[in-house]
């Protein structure tokens, strides 16, 4: 399992594409906080990441499908599947491992972006008068999120041998799970039952855990989630 979790990650990293993805993930983060007149922390006033934190889920639309969508259809491509499944791991452990990897990868790309952290922790005035709980919350809110959505991917190369496909149908799902119940929340005449289908939201639980408050309900919820895809996953794979 430890083998096929870093066989993952030097997969990753290995090819253009994996840097492409994350160099263009950071490049709008920066352009979000720095250059954006809407966003920009220079003409705020207030030393916050706020905007990075609003526009992290719709960046991660794109680049958590890109680190999954080969996980498993380029496997089943290549006919290495039949192979992997042959070896002494079952099916469990191997959707593990190319779940770890992908959230591994999705961690280090947040990481270049704990400089943001710094920078305003020094701009500042006084210097370091930051919300620190609130800035803790909403990177433990990106994590949970980055779950969902690892777990979406991966149940999305599950599906097709083709990469590309995946990547669309992750997207797609993604979209879905995150702003859809917010769109028939809003639908006309469906007022009763916004609240209900809010509590859907993907956005809605990791909006109300980057306010600094972590709630027992968020984390269920994301756990239920992460587990029903990674069941599906399981199940879409050969072997025992």
């Amino acid at each position: 399992m430890k083998a096929l979790f870093f066989k993952e990650i030097r997969s990753f990293l290995a090819s253009l594409q994996g840097y492409i993805f994350m160099g263009a993930f950071l490049a709008s983060c920066a352009v979000v906080l720095w250059l954006l007149p809407q966003t920009r922390i220079q003409d705020s006033g207030y030393a916050s990441l706020d905007a990075f934190f609003n526009y992290a889920p719709q960046l991660f639309l794109v680049l958590i499908p890109a680190i999954t969508m080969r996980s498993i259809s380029e496997e089943r491509k290549s006919g290495t599947l039949e192979i992997l499944m042959t070896l002494p791991l079952r099916r469990w452990e191997v959707v593990m491992a190319k779940y770890s990897a992908a959230m591994a990868l999705t961690a280090l790309a947040l990481v270049p972006t704990l400089t943001y952290v710094y920078t305003i922790y020094e701009l500042a005035d006084p210097r370091g008068n930051i919300d620190a709980g609130g800035i803790a919350g909403s990177y433990l809110g990106l994590l949970f999120l980055a779950s969902a959505y690892c777990a979406v991917g991966l149940f999305a190369s599950s599906v097709t041998d083709n990469p590309l496909v995946a990547l669309v149908l992750a997207v797609a799902m993604c979209v879905v799970f995150s702003f859809g119940f917010e769109a028939l929340a809003a639908a006309a005449g469906l007022q009763k039952v916004a609240y209900y289908l809010l509590k859907f939201s993907l956005v809605e639980h990791y909006m109300s855990m980057s306010r600094g408050v972590v709630d027992s309900r968020d984390l269920i919820y994301f756990a239920g989630f992460v587990v029903f895809f990674l069941v599906l996953t399981m199940h879409r794979l050969p072997g025992r």
